[in-house]
């Protein structure tokens, strides 16, 4: 992705143009709590979980067929939200089988790390987009920056994360 044309705003269309790599690094407990794929899988709905998640684990099959290394860090608090016990158990099915490696880290695990205040995806090393949450998990905007020296800042910290991470086969809720 070159400096010189417009950097893409969402990430779908960052993951088109992505050549060799996307990591998430996610911090939050709750998400989105009225998401039709969340409220499906609490009402024990798992098929129309699945089949509402079925565009994100195409895009990224595809992204990863391309060369793309999708990873993706999760940090969590223990004993674990009913939310991330949702991540959890629709991990395998939505993000690994399009491809994602998945690992998950116990937010004790992170005490001496610096980390972004915020979700973000870092993708190719040069694009940062950033996600804003309210306080119970609904979606308060985004922002994308291809400065290197907070591209570079916000990639280091996703790596230093990753490398403290379970991988999701291992983890246990």
């Amino acid at each position: 992705m070159s400096s010189s044309r417009p950097i893409p705003t969402s990430f779908s269309d960052l993951l088109k143009k992505c050549r060799r790599s996307a990591l998430k690094l996610e911090l939050r407990d709750v998400y989105l709590p009225d998401d039709p794929a969340y409220v499906a899988w609490r009402k024990g709905d798992r098929e129309e979980t699945f089949r509402l998640y079925a565009p994100w684990t195409e895009q990224v099959r595809e992204a990863v067929a391309r060369g793309v290394s999708v990873r993706r860090a999760r940090v969590v608090s223990e004993p674990v939200s009913d939310y991330i016990r949702f991540e959890h158990a629709v991990t395998e099915r939505v993000n690994v089988a399009g491809g994602e490696r998945i690992r998950w880290v116990p937010r004790s695990r992170t005490f001496d790390l610096l980390m972004p205040g915020c979700d973000l995806w870092v993708v190719d090393d040069e694009i940062a987009l950033f996600y804003f949450f309210s306080g119970q998990g609904e979606s308060a905007g985004s922002e994308v920056s291809g400065d290197p020296s907070v591209v570079s800042r916000c990639a280091a910290a996703v790596e230093a994360v990753w490398n403290r991470g379970i991988d999701h086969a291992d983890y246990r809720p």
